[in-house]
């Protein structure tokens, strides 16, 4: 297939693109470079520099090339910036989004993938969580996620779109050889911020709360390789039915709490690694794993990366090698 990739600059979008080369699939990505970093995209792919909010240069894009499918990681994903400026969230995860589904229905482009995330349910009650979980999100992050969903469905619905939607839980980790890796600015993500510690970037790391319900206290949450998150991508690009828009989570089933990622991180680099531990923050659920039976009864994704340690150390391979990430 021919498909193209808005955001493929980033993080997540970057490991999709070289999973879908890998299968023989040509490539554009579509970016503005906000977030993303041009060193992060295969050199076998296009590159075009385009914005979604300009749909002069979507059209151009879609004109340019025939394509069969398009996936979307162009959404601004921080949640405590999202309260603060949810105007932003909303025209970048929203009306952005509708301007790329508007050029696709004009120029016929029937099959879309969507980064979508947990952050949709909110604070379950209910674990592992399910596709079936009421959507009730508690953040503009989550707001704008379900949104695009609820506009997914409908499209499908009018003009035939076949959507899937992944919702993500964690993702980590880093491609093989630390080729390609997590560099966002600034970094809010556990992982590379604890990498951080452990390079001396860092004094030490922050832990938001240890009195949750919870076996030592901190926050579970489900981490799921990155490499195993293209894959996910890579069959549902395959797999989308016309005329539907489905939800599948993305996660490996199990949690790990802030303090078992400190330890592994600890056992993986040699370095110590010092916490201190901080008040609880607004918004943080105590725990937050997938159930993703869904997505392997569909698909026959199965996730490779389980074991924590290997996770993280792809992830400080990266890190180690790319102290300032791609400015490296």
């Amino acid at each position: 297939m021919r498909i193209l990739v808005v955001g493929g600059a980033g993080y997540v979008g970057s490991h999709c693109v070289r999973r879908l080369l890998a299968a023989d699939h040509r490539v554009t990505v579509f970016d503005n470079l906000s977030a993303g970093h041009r060193a992060a995209v295969d050199p076998r792919a296009t590159f075009v520099l385009g914005d979604l909010a300009d749909r002069a240069a979507l059209d151009r894009a879609l004109t340019a090339e025939r394509y069969d499918a398009a996936m979307h990681f162009a959404a601004f994903i921080n949640v405590g910036d999202s309260v603060n400026e949810p105007l932003k969230y909303w025209r970048n995860n929203v009306a952005n989004t509708l301007n790329l589904l508007d050029a696709m229905q004009a120029h016929g482009v029937r099959r879309f993938v969507f980064s979508s995330t947990c952050a949709v349910h909110g604070e379950p009650e209910d674990l592992p969580m399910v596709e079936t979980l009421p959507r009730n999100p508690v953040n503009p992050y989550g707001h704008t996620k379900l949104a695009v969903e609820w506009l997914l469905e409908s499209s499908a619905t009018a003009w035939g779109l076949g959507a899937v939607m992944l919702r993500y839980f964690n993702a980590s980790g880093a491609a093989p050889g630390g080729v390609i890796g997590e560099d966002h600015r600034p970094e809010t993500h556990l992982i590379p911020i604890v990498l951080q510690v452990a390079l001396g970037q860092r004094e030490h790391l922050k832990v938001y709360g240890a009195d949750y319900p919870t076996p030592d206290g901190t926050c579970v949450r489900d981490y799921i390789h990155v490499d195993d998150l293209a894959e996910a991508h890579l069959l549902a690009v395959r797999g989308v039915t016309p005329g539907k828009a489905e939800a599948f989570n993305v996660g490996t089933g199990r949690g790990h709490s802030v303090l078992e990622i400190v330890s592994a991180a600890r056992a993986v680099t040699g370095h110590p690694i010092p916490v201190v531990i901080a008040e609880r923050r607004a918004g943080d659920a105590p725990a937050l794993y997938a159930n993703s039976d869904k997505l392997r009864g569909t698909y026959g994704w199965q996730p490779r990366h389980l074991d924590i340690h290997e996770l993280i150390a792809s992830a400080w391979e990266w890190h180690r090698t790319h102290p300032h990430g791609f400015a490296d």
